[in-house]
C-alpha cells in the first residue's frame, strides 16, 4: 500500500517494523493527531536461501524503504517470549537487522513488545490479530488493507510509537 502524505510542522513520520527472516512486515505513519498512512508491505526472502543470504536482503530492503520513506523514527516489535526458543532466535536476527538499517541512517528506534503493541492500538493488551487489523484500519481511515498480516502487525508497531509519544509530550508539555 501506498499513500503518501506531505510532511507538515510537528509532524512525526513513523516506519514501524514486524521482524521476519522470510517475511519482514513494514508500515509508514505520519501524524500530530489522527494518523495517516504513508505507505506499507511487506519485504520477502526466498526460504530456500541460507539464513545469511535472506538476512542480507531484507538489511537493503528496510535501508530501501528508509531511503524511500523518510522516517523520523523507527519502531520494532520484540520478540514474542512465548514462541519456542528457536523462532525467538530468528526474530531477533531480524529485529537486529532492523536495528541495523535504522542505526546505519541515523534514526532513532523504540521497541515495543506484542503486548504493548495491542494494548495501544485496540485498547487491550490480548487482543487478537483481527482485531488490531480492524483498529488500524479504523484509525488510518482505511476501507480494505491487502497488504497481509505482516504490514498491518508493522501498521500496528509504528502507530504505537506514534501514541506512545504523542502521550509523552502532552505529559511533558502540561508538566510545564
Amino acid at each position: 500500500c501506498a499513500r503518501g502524505a506531505a510532511a507538515g510542522v510537528g509532524r512525526m513520520r513513523v516506519l514501524g517494523v514486524d521482524p521476519g527472516t522470510v517475511l519482514l512486515g513494514y508500515g509508514v505513519v505520519e501524524g500530530t493527531g489522527r494518523a495517516v498512512l504513508v505507505g506499507c508491505g511487506v519485504l520477502k526472502a526466498a526460504a530456500r536461501l541460507p539464513v545469511e543470504q535472506r538476512l542480507c536482503s531484507l538489511f537493503d530492503g528496510v535501508r530501501r524503504v528508509i531511503d524511500e520513506m523518510r522516517p523520523d523514527e523507527v519502531a520494532i516489535e520484540d520478540p514474542f517470549a512465548g514462541i519456542n526458543v528457536r523462532s525467538a532466535f530468528m526474530i531477533g536476527r531480524a529485529q537486529a537487522l532492523a536495528i541495523l538499517a535504522a542505526a546505519d541512517r541515523r534514526l532513532p528506534v523504540a521497541y515495543y513488545s506484542p503486548a504493548e503493541v495491542k494494548r495501544h492500538v485496540s485498547g487491550y493488551g490480548r487482543g487478537d490479530k483481527a482485531q488490531v487489523r480492524t483498529m488500524v484500519m479504523l484509525e488510518l481511515g482505511l476501507k480494505e488493507l491487502d497488504e497481509g498480516v505482516d504490514a498491518t502487525d508493522a501498521l500496528a508497531v509504528a502507530l504505537c510509537h506514534l501514541h506512545a509519544t504523542q502521550t509523552a509530550r502532552r505529559l511533558a508539555r502540561d508538566a510545564k
